[in-house]
């Protein structure tokens, strides 16, 4: 199934809010990306930030189960997602 864009937007702005909620991943997030809570606040219109957002949570299993799991869609959502984004296009090495 592929995602429309504006579909993964909407769930790159599901994940931004969730991230934000999160106290202890938000830090883990701006110290990883040298982003401020105010780039954070501006990304919300910004496609490729979304995306680079949803790549974040991807690095880590447990972050993409609490995520998915808090808005009840299944796991692979979030990169159907990820695909849907700028810079999210599936390389082909061939």
């Amino acid at each position: 199934m592929t995602m429309s864009q504006e579909s993964a937007e909407t769930v790159g702005l599901q994940a931004l809010g969730w991230l934000a909620a999160n106290e202890e991943l938000l830090p883990v997030f701006l110290g990883s990306t040298g982003a401020s809570e105010a780039d954070v606040r501006s990304g919300a219109t910004d496609p490729a930030f979304l995306g680079a957002l949803l790549d974040f949570l991807m690095m880590d299993d447990a972050w993409v189960i609490s995520f998915c799991d808090s808005i009840s869609v299944p796991y692979e959502w979030l990169m159907q997602a990820r695909y849907a984004l700028p810079g999210g296009e599936q390389v082909n090495w061939t």
